[in-house]
């Protein structure tokens, strides 16, 4: 597995009835596509609906922070490319920018755990996974670092 460089695995179009009361994309939708892109990266590295359902596994969000750049409207055309920023044996954490052409939209930026379901409890991945997110690890980590990676929110004050 040779993964792209950031990964660009989900496109989506805004529907109409996403469109909130100042004719823009509602924040809850934005959440709804980089879910949908986070859902695609599960694919992409093994950790499908199969996978999850013969193994008895699934993957928990423990926390999302989302920058909301510029305005989407209704029939936009979206992409979000996805870098995985790190991982550990049970966590990873993955950072999606959305796109209009080549026009920024917003980023997010997901921890995600590996959970056992039989507990549940947040268990190692399995080898072949752990694998392919080492794989994608490996080529993403050479990428620099996203600016708003790592941001925490607050009001910030001039001196």
């Amino acid at each position: 597995m040779t993964p792209d460089v950031p990964l660009t695995l989900h496109r989506e179009t805004v529907q109409p009835d996403w469109i909130d009361y100042n004719g823009h994309l509602n924040e809850a939708y934005y959440l709804l596509i980089f879910s949908h892109a986070t859902d695609a990266f599960m694919d992409e590295v093994g950790l499908h609906d199969a996978y999850r359902r013969a193994n008895g596994i699934s993957v928990y969000t423990l926390e999302t922070h989302i920058s909301y750049i510029d305005e989407v409207g209704e029939g936009a055309e979206v992409r979000v490319a996805t870098t995985l920023l790190d991982l550990d044996e049970k966590r990873f954490h993955l950072f999606h920018a959305m796109y209009d052409g080549d026009r920024l939209l917003s980023e997010a930026e997901c921890m995600l755990l590996h959970v056992d379901m039989s507990g549940p409890k947040a268990a190692p991945f399995a080898p072949e996974i752990a694998a392919k997110l080492q794989a994608v690890f490996a080529a993403h980590s050479k990428l620099p670092r996203p600016a708003r990676a790592g941001r925490s929110i607050g009001i910030r004050r001039k001196s």
